[in-house]
């Protein structure tokens, strides 16, 4: 583990959100494109059983492609466990436009504590079956509820992260983290995204450290997956280290 001394002055974090067996092909190519530029690591944000649809214990090949991944120095991070929100029906209109107009896959954003430390062990224990390191948890869209912060306390991992930020676990020190995502899911969204992304990587070009949070739907359009490959070559160029989430956050002082 690097010491403090060792950070970086500026680094870029790759993060692949909603990785499972039925996304991977659409992440494959890009990771391809990446792989070509040298060593660059990512972390890797792993669904257990992604929509409740096909568990890992039933991915062979998947799993075989995730040991590759670690193997070449990237870093596998739990990210719910079914990335889908099965909670009762929203009660409130703060509720509903959270969990049914922002994303329908808040998984985290109403467990109580003992509801989401049975998740958080369950994916926890995927992961032990698997023989995969684990240090950090990202909850679906980022959404957590008190319950889940009462439960990261209590559970062996690092690190979690909204979208500016991680968080040391257990204590949740904030430690800066800014960060660039798409919302894709239209061309009107993808061009906006774009033009909010070039604005925000314009002003954090001071920034210590700078995420690249891409999803499987910003690579089903080449117009989205173009920007992502360019940004990262760009964020290369001008100096950046790339580093996993957890390498950067241990690379930092702590509090």
């Amino acid at each position: 583990m690097p010491d403090s001394n060792s950070a970086p002055e500026r680094s870029v974090l790759l993060v692949l959100h909603d990785v499972a067996p039925q996304t991977w092909p659409d992440y494959q190519p890009f990771v391809e494109a990446v792989d070509a530029l040298g060593n660059i690591p990512m972390t890797l944000l792993v669904v257990p059983d992604f929509h409740k649809c096909n568990a890992l214990e039933n991915a062979p090949d998947f799993r075989r492609v995730m040991d590759q991944r670690l193997a070449r120095g990237d870093e596998l991070a739990l990210h719910g466990y079914y990335h889908a929100d099965d909670g009762p029906p929203p009660r409130s209109p703060g509720e509903y436009f959270m969990r049914r107009i922002y994303t329908w896959e808040g998984e985290f954003h109403s467990l109580d504590q003992d509801q989401a430390l049975q998740r958080l062990s369950a994916g926890i224990e995927v992961f032990e079956r698997m023989d995969w390191p684990l240090s950090g948890f990202v909850a679906p869209a980022w959404l957590m509820s008190e319950g889940t912060r009462q439960a990261l306390r209590k559970l062996p991992l690092h690190y979690t992260s909204d979208p500016q930020h991680l968080y040391r676990l257990p204590d949740f020190s904030t430690v800066k983290a800014p960060g660039l995502v798409w919302s894709a899911r239209s061309a009107w969204r993808r061009g906006l995204s774009k033009m909010v992304c070039t604005y925000q990587e314009s002003r954090q070009q001071q920034a210590n450290t700078l995420r690249l949070g891409l999803h499987p739907v910003d690579m089903r359009h080449g117009f989205s997956r173009r920007y992502w490959l360019q940004a990262l070559q760009r964020l290369l160029a001008d100096g950046r280290t790339p580093m996993t989430k957890m390498a950067w956050l241990a690379s930092r002082p702590g509090p």
